[in-house]
């Protein structure tokens, strides 16, 4: 280890306690996080007072905002030329590091990035570079290339950061990287984070920084508690129908669902209400008194699913839960063992279900090693598996309830169809119909790729190494108060918010508008979203192709005594 290293356990501080401008902590704010990890929040401050730094830290440790964000802060946006240099072993890692920056520099005004790397067009790197672009992002191989070309100048950097360089050492890049190092003027600082530190790396560090900052994250080993761990590997874009096709298969009544980021809670939990599920949430952005009121009622099972980050979930004390779901992986092993400890306590069992999109696998393997438990992977359920849960379940409440006979007779209403020539078991099936509507088949869930360990590459092959892109996150939706009056706008994709002239005052329960649109429109089930019930007024989201139907349908009719207007909320 070299000398003088800071060892980082879990010291997390707040962003607007590192020095950062109001120009990043908005950036921040808007992408979500509440707070630093170890590594940022004991890189950044040295960073941003102009030291070197050499950072120790696995994948998903959030090193690329530790070293981006005192880069961002550093330029000149009137200085149009490369004031930061970002090495990167692949051009999938380059491509990724740039989205983030840009995310990171939104606010920063005249601050541009430019993803240079194999493969991609030069025609565009040229007219980037050309325009002024201040942090580029690429391959040693292609910066080595524009170095050369004289398409590419490093007389104004400030700063050079090297991400993953024992990755870029084991590709073949040592001597590239170092004459990089050695064109940068040498009052810039030198920035380098690399899981390990071979003899290389190490002589690289006394050659080309000047007395760094040497930081390293160490994991002290917790105890996992006696919880059955399961995995799933699923597409980023299939996650919130893995979910609730697993609450439905499993039976779940009662569990915490963990999100990266405040927007993700907002937009998880308005999908798992709109599909009829009872959740609320818990983060930063909700006031102290409503996070009480919200925990109360959890504590009381008032509704089945907690969606939350970590920060508005820390303290939270409560017995009983069923599942713990890691929707989003957590940033390291210690917060992955916090997390699954709210299940299985008190020596009841508890179970713990993570999802996994794409390369996060090397991130779950890097938690695996640390807890030094199992974490056993499981094939996502079938549509046909839910549904012949979901009739199953069904079936067996029916018998029940024939068998109880505690229901009310309808045979009048029954011998009136007998009579005009309907068969019983074509009555039944209707009446099924209406009571729980023929839902569309699920989209299919794409197989997960599967991904090799991680070998080294040779110098051939290496600017064309890399997975494919992740797909980016949804726009964040408009965010609202915990207790404030419905947006006029739905929150959830492809449904359009219908107002309704009658409430809550005239003995309206969402079971009887439910109801009244199904029996009136015969539109599916799943086409009817959430439902908000207000004093003179109901809101109620329909798929937009149903949403005609649905006014022509229901517009004049008597329901509760009224006569019924309904027409878009916005």
């Amino acid at each position: 280890m070299p000398p003088h290293t800071v060892k980082v356990s879990m010291q997390k501080k707040l962003f607007t306690e590192l020095g950062l401008s109001p120009e990043l902590l908005k950036a921040v704010a808007k992408m979500g996080f509440e707070e630093a990890t170890p590594i940022q929040s004991e890189t950044i401050p040295p960073l941003l007072a102009g030291r070197d730094v050499v950072g120790q830290s696995q994948t998903g440790s959030g090193k690329t905002a530790a070293f981006a964000l005192p880069a961002i802060e550093k330029i000149d946006a009137n200085l149009h030329a490369p004031q930061a240099i970002i090495l990167c072993p692949t051009r999938e890692l380059a491509v990724q590091v740039a989205e983030e920056v840009a995310k990171l520099a939104a606010f920063k005004r005249g601050v541009r990035e430019l993803p240079i790397y194999g493969g991609q067009s030069y025609e565009r790197q040229f007219r980037g570079l050309k325009a002024g672009a201040q942090i580029i992002i690429g391959t040693p191989g292609r910066v080595m290339d524009h170095l050369n070309r004289g398409t590419l100048r490093l007389d104004k950097v400030k700063m050079i950061i090297l991400d993953e360089a024992d990755r870029m050492l084991d590709m073949g890049f040592i001597d590239d990287i170092k004459t990089v190092l050695s064109h940068a003027p040498a009052e810039r600082q030198t920035v380098l984070f690399s899981a390990t530190l071979p003899r290389p790396i190490v002589e690289l560090i006394k050659s080309f920084t000047r007395d760094p900052v040497n930081i390293r994250i160490e994991s002290q080993a917790l105890t996992v508690p006696a919880i059955e761990q399961v995995y799933y590997e699923v597409d980023r874009r299939s996650k919130r129908e893995v979910l609730c096709r697993l609450i439905d298969i499993q039976d779940i009544k009662y569990g915490i669902i963990f999100c990266a980021t405040k927007m993700m809670v907002d937009e998880l939990t308005e999908h798992l209400m709109a599909r009829g599920y009872l959740a609320d949430k818990l983060h930063g952005d909700i006031a102290q008194a409503a996070r009480e009121r919200v925990m109360a009622k959890f504590r009381k099972r008032s509704f089945e699913f907690l969606v939350a980050t970590d920060v508005a979930a820390r303290g939270l004390d409560v017995d009983d839960i069923e599942v713990v779901f890691n929707y989003d992986l957590p940033h390291d092993g210690e917060d992955y063992v916090h997390r699954i400890g709210r299940t299985g306590r008190a020596g009841k069992t508890g179970r713990a279900i993570t999802f996994v999109a794409g390369q996060e696998i090397y991130k779950l393997q890097n938690i695996i090693r640390f807890t030094k438990g199992r974490i056993k992977r499981e094939r996502v359920p079938s549509a046909d598996q839910v549904e012949e849960k979901r009739a199953n379940d069904f079936s067996e409440s029916l018998r029940e309830l024939l068998e109880k006979g505690e229901y009310s007779r309808h045979d009048e209403l029954i011998d009136r169809l007998l009579e005009q020539g309907y068969a019983a078991t074509d009555i039944a099936s209707a009446l099924i119909h209406l009571l729980q509507g023929e839902k569309p088949r699920p989209e299919p869930v794409p197989e997960p790729r599967a991904y090799p360990k991680y070998e080294p590459i040779s110098r051939g092959a290496r600017e064309n190494a890399g997975e494919p892109r992740e797909f980016r996150e949804r726009p964040r939706p408009p965010s609202r108060g915990h207790d404030d009056r419905p947006d006029a706008v739905s929150h959830e994709s492809g449904m359009t918010r219908l107002a309704l002239n009658v409430g809550r005052d005239h003995l309206i329960r969402p079971g009887d508008v439910v109801g009244m649109i199904l029996g009136t429109s015969g539109i599916p089930k799943e086409c009817i979203g959430a439902i908000h019930l207000l004093p003179k007024m109901t809101l109620v989201d329909i798929a937009e192709e149903h949403t005609k139907i649905v006014v022509k349908k229901l517009t004049g009719i008597k329901f509760k005594g009224r006569k019924l207007e309904i027409h878009p909320a916005a």
